[in-house]
């Protein structure tokens, strides 16, 4: 991924390159033909939609791109679906979304030039019909860490749909490596090189992590204003704008919750491995998020990798202390920052065909296997959505730690104690 945390540029690339001579030596060995891979099938009663909806913010400039006097933006939605019969699965990425994951080479110690990326068939489907019975569902929104694109947390969105969710996924136009917008025009990402000016200089990163998060969140906010009249009409009669959750990973997660402290229309939020200052990571001091303090009325979720707590996260304890709405939070032990996106399932897949050593895969997704780790973390993105977007039980899954899934601890506790 682009980012480590928050959004700035990651070291994770040479620090998994440096790691990796002896994985990158015997990929070069191996056969020239590209390295394709498959996502998880979901796993709830139903199967899923999906249609891509270009949107145009015109109150405002381009904040990237301030020539543009409008913010154009690409959004997902997956769905459940009466039936997908007849339709065609949709890819993860657009041959364009492809190229620029590929050119940014996000993955660290992957030889993204070797792996397909533009050939992976979702379990979604575009243009199937909308399921009514059950409805209007929930609405979940997505923001992913920056650099990545909106469907690198496909395992994770897919699955919530097949739940009776309607997840709406969100590129942050110039953010992310590449999007792609209808006719195959194709827009790259303006951050390697914003964060490239202020390596050295310490006030000018910060003031471009608030400048990035400030652009998430109010192209969040205009998603909401956005959706009633974007919105297929079976569509908008199946979703339920009233009950609306945000989720995302790394700079996404400190998208949701800030954008949840500055907007009441989102109901409850998941923070996955997110900073919540405007620092590089958790346990630097620094400039705290709104958010973090002020703190929450509404329920929220923090979700972090192996040794990730209220100790290592200073702005996590900080929104720990000022909330008095729900809270939990969950370490995942074994688990590294990428382990949260589609790369848990991908990863895994590549060593072998691209000869990546062990080390390389465990700097990337840590040593919680998928078979492991992927259950876990649907199983508890459903459980608290379905609590509190639906009012329905969880079996207490939230409440307590359970022996189904002995490597997530709950905060305070610590993996290894």
């Amino acid at each position: 991924m682009l980012t480590r945390r928050t959004a700035v540029l990651s070291t994770a690339a040479a620090a998994a390159v440096s790691l990796t001579a002896t994985g990158t030596a015997r990929a070069a060995q191996a056969q020239a033909q590209p390295v394709r891979f498959r996502l998880p099938a979901p796993t709830g009663p139903y199967p899923v939609g999906t249609v891509a909806l270009r949107l145009v913010d015109a109150s405002r400039h381009d904040p990237w791109l301030p020539h543009l006097p409008y913010r154009e933006l690409m959004i997902g939605v997956r769905y459940p679906a009466r039936t997908v019969v007849g339709h065609p699965a949709a890819p993860q990425m657009l041959p364009g979304e492809a190229a620029g994951f590929a050119e940014l080479n996000s993955l660290g110690g992957v030889p993204a030039g070797r792996v397909d990326w533009a050939a992976t068939r979702t379990h979604a489907y575009e243009g199937a019909p909308v399921l009514m019975r059950g409805g209007p569902h929930p609405v979940i929104l997505y923001s992913p860490g920056a650099g990545d694109p909106r469907t690198m947390n496909t395992t994770l969105c897919d699955d919530l749909a097949s739940r009776g969710f309607v997840v709406v996924t969100l590129d942050h136009t110039y953010d992310a490596g590449a999007v792609e917008f209808p006719g195959g025009r194709v827009e790259k990402s303006v951050l390697p090189a914003e964060f490239a000016k202020v390596a050295d200089d310490p006030a000018g990163l910060t003031a471009l992590l608030r400048k990035t998060l400030a652009v998430r969140v109010a192209d969040t906010r205009f998603l909401l204003d956005a959706l009633p009249g974007a919105l297929p009409p079976a569509l908008r009669a199946a979703a339920d704008l009233r009950r609306t959750g945000m989720f995302g990973h790394s700079a996404g997660g400190f998208t949701a919750l800030q954008a949840m402290h500055e907007d009441a229309r989102i109901r409850a939020g998941i923070d996955i491995d997110g900073v919540l200052a405007y620092v590089q990571e958790g346990n630097i001091p620094g400039e705290f998020s709104d958010v973090a303090a002020s703190g929450l009325d509404r329920p929220f979720l923090l979700v972090g990798k192996d040794h990730d707590d209220l100790r290592s996260e200073l702005a996590w304890a900080a929104l720990w202390r000022r909330s008095t709405g729900w809270h939990r939070g969950f370490s995942f032990c074994g688990a590294e920052h990428a382990s949260f996106t589609d790369a848990e399932a991908i990863v895994p897949q590549l060593a072998r065909p691209l000869g990546l050593s062990r080390a390389t895969v465990t700097a990337l997704v840590g040593t919680l296997p998928p078979a492991l780790a992927v259950p876990a973390q649907r199983s508890y993105v459903a459980a608290f959505f379905t609590r509190f977007l639906r009012s329905r039980g969880d079996g207490g899954l939230l409440d307590s730690p359970s022996p189904r899934y002995p490597y997530v601890h709950f905060f305070p506790a610590e993996c290894g104690t």
